[in-house]
């Protein structure tokens, strides 16, 4: 078996042939030292994810949700930053966090994310070719997490170029900054925004962290660099991967042109399909069972969240990307305690993206096979060349 942490797995949809092997068969495969230095299991289908993922499940984020940490070798960040906390401090931190990430502030920024979404669309009108993984997909979260942050627009740029570093770091595209010297950054960035709200409160999340007695200043640091991270890195490959998706399905765009009551069901088969983040880390508190395998406490096992979103035993072809898929028992968000705080969030960016797109163009062309990032936290598009047919008589800049 190779070792599932090497990214150079993941640079062909190759992956996606091991993975429905993988989960089909329900594997649990032990990986040795390499890519994590004391080893990780892995577990592929969507029954196994959930075991390991699930509200009840034996098993902490506090040493580390990445393949690299484990009891061993824990995140510097655990019990302190939302993704990698659990219990008390997990609930402290989703209190003053979850508001701004909820289905109704979402929805209040529904005006805002339809306007940036219109311009971004505008701004290609007149290209043969656009990348779309580079004009559209990281700038419509980015807008939206740096609006709740409180993040000036003139440093969105900024900010997106160093997510890319920070999860793009095995990718040779990235390979003039790691992913700890864009993390650096990006808490050096923060360290000065952070410093601005506590003279000068606003209603932004930075100002309701601050103002939590229980937080301190790192702590407020730390869940900044994961609520930015969080809210881009993912979506941004989930909204070019639609157009991905409207090139596989010719009569997508126009379906939900004819009916926009399709949005919603067709937001969580693009979710299912693109499937962006790749794996989440557990180390298990207790011995358990998982298959026909013993999961000694203190062991890390990854859960590949793209391999449960195609087990063939739970999704009807599950290559094939079908907008109309009911049900739809996806687990792109997770599931448990650390469900996705931003899934309202992205499914609302997501949605108002589908509308303008079925609005405003008729039809997606592959100008060129998509160029995939070379990692293993992240499955996503280093670039996504495409033509756009534009509907006639229509402007992007505004409502069709």
């Amino acid at each position: 078996m190779p070792d599932f942490g090497d990214p150079d797995l993941y640079a062909t949809t190759d992956r996606h042939a091991m993975w429905g092997t993988l989960a089909a068969e329900d594997r649990v495969v032990w990986t040795g030292p390499g890519s994590s230095p004391s080893g990780f299991w892995s577990v592929f289908s969507h029954e196994a994810c959930g075991k390991v993922l699930g509200p009840q499940a034996p098993f902490t984020s506090e040493y580390g949700m990445m393949i690299g940490f484990d009891a061993a070798h824990p995140d510097r960040a655990g019990g302190r930053m939302i993704v990698v906390s659990d219990g008390d401090r997990h609930t402290q931190l989703r209190r003053v966090i979850a508001p701004f990430l909820s289905r109704s502030h979402s929805a209040s920024l529904s005006s805002f994310i339809e306007t940036e979404t219109r311009a971004l669309f505008a701004l290609e009108r007149d290209n043969p070719v656009v990348d779309v993984a580079a004009a559209i997909g990281p700038r419509i979260p980015a807008a939206a997490v740096c609006e709740i942050l409180g993040v000036p627009p003139e440093d969105r740029e900024y900010l997106v170029e160093l997510t890319n570093h920070a999860f793009g770091g095995a990718d040779d595209g990235f390979a003039n900054m790691t992913p700890s010297e864009a993390h650096a950054e990006i808490l050096l960035y923060f360290d000065e925004l952070i410093t601005e709200r506590r003279d000068d409160p606003g209603d932004d999340l930075i100002s309701a962290l601050l103002a939590d007695p229980e937080l301190s200043p790192d702590d407020v640091l730390m869940n900044c660099d994961n609520v930015l991270i969080g809210g881009n890195e993912t979506t941004r490959h989930a909204i070019s991967g639609a157009f991905h998706a409207a090139a596989h399905a010719p009569g997508f765009l126009p379906a939900l042109a004819a009916d926009p009551d399709r949005i919603a069901v067709a937001v969580e088969e693009v979710i299912r399909w693109t499937s962006p983040a790749m794996h989440v880390l557990r180390v298990a508190t207790d011995e358990v069972t998982i298959g026909s395998h013993t999961i000694e406490k203190g062991a890390p096992v990854a859960a590949w969240l793209p391999a449960a979103n195609r087990d063939p035993r739970v999704f009807d072809r599950p290559d094939a990307f079908d907008p109309a898929r009911r049900p739809n028992r996806h687990l792109g968000f997770g599931v448990g305690s650390h469900h996705c705080l931003g899934a309202a969030l992205a499914r609302v960016e997501l949605a108002i993206l589908l509308r303008v797109m079925a609005e405003t163009v008729t039809s997606v062309e592959l100008a060129e096979e998509p160029r995939w990032l070379r990692s293993n936290l992240v499955q996503g598009y280093r670039r996504l060349d495409v033509g756009l047919s534009w509907r006639e008589g229509t402007s992007p800049g505004e409502r069709a």
